[in-house]
């Protein structure tokens, strides 16, 4: 199971959010590029990146930041966060991005998630963000008026093969990732899904592991990682089986 250490930007810098809530933010760095060499150091395999002020904007805002972050590190790197154009999927792979996240956009344009997975394949990535199962669109601020089974199952249709779901009443708590939830989804949808929110511990690493046999590929880590409740170089070798 692979273990996605997350860096969130905002106005160019290294962020979190507690629930996706822009004004409870704590800063991390000023320099994203210098978290990313040392989650690199530690082990990591693939960086999630989100662009929060692209999830506001509905547009990629932060591209100079990602830039610096992809020539700092050697490891692949996924970005989401108000990539909602063609246009702006192509500009983002063309950066050297291995991976585009489809949030919004995919709630609201599915043909378009169709298009980008016909011409990019699995680089091409859903977003499904939710909370008590029904997704949040813009930055979390909207509810999208559907359930997350039902959009991860047309987005399987579109011809995504990887989902990344987050429990959006859990992300940037250490509350615990919500497992269940998780898999559940991935049984159901019949692809791969990556878990994220909650995560405090190597207990909740563990905890998902079972769950690799139900299609959960991995996970990501974000606020525990930043505030040291758990450790990336552990989580990775527990991840590995190690």
């Amino acid at each position: 199971m692979l273990i996605f250490p997350a860096i969130d930007i905002r106005g160019g810098k290294c962020v979190r959010l507690y629930k996706g809530d822009f004004d409870q933010e704590t800063v991390f760095g000023d320099r994203p590029d210098e978290m990313a060499r040392k989650w690199e150091a530690l082990g990591g395999e693939f960086l999630h990146l989100v662009d929060l002020d692209g999830a506001r904007a509905g547009k990629s805002m932060n591209l100079d930041a990602v830039k610096r972050i992809i020539a700092a590190v050697d490891i692949p790197v996924e970005l989401g966060g108000g990539i909602r154009t063609m246009e702006n999927i192509d500009e983002v792979l063309a950066l050297g991005v291995r991976r585009v996240i489809l949030g919004s956009v995919a709630v609201k344009n599915p043909e378009l998630v169709r298009t980008a997975c016909q011409k990019y394949g699995n680089r091409i990535v859903a977003g499904i963000d939710a909370k008590d199962g029904i997704v949040a669109v813009e930055g979390w601020g909207i509810s999208g008026n559907v359930r997350v089974e039902a959009l991860a199952k047309e987005m399987a249709k579109a011809g995504v093969k990887t989902i990344i779901y987050t429990d959006i009443s859990r992300d940037g708590t250490l509350e615990g990732v919500n497992v269940e939830a998780t898999a559940r989804l991935a049984r159901e949808c019949g692809i791969n899904v990556v878990a994220s929110g909650g995560v405090k511990s190597i207990e909740d690493i563990k905890a998902l592991l079972p769950y690799e046999k139900d299609g959960i590929e991995g996970v990501i880590v974000g606020k525990s990682i930043y505030t040291g409740s758990l450790d990336l170089a552990e989580a990775i070798k527990v991840a590995s089986r190690g």
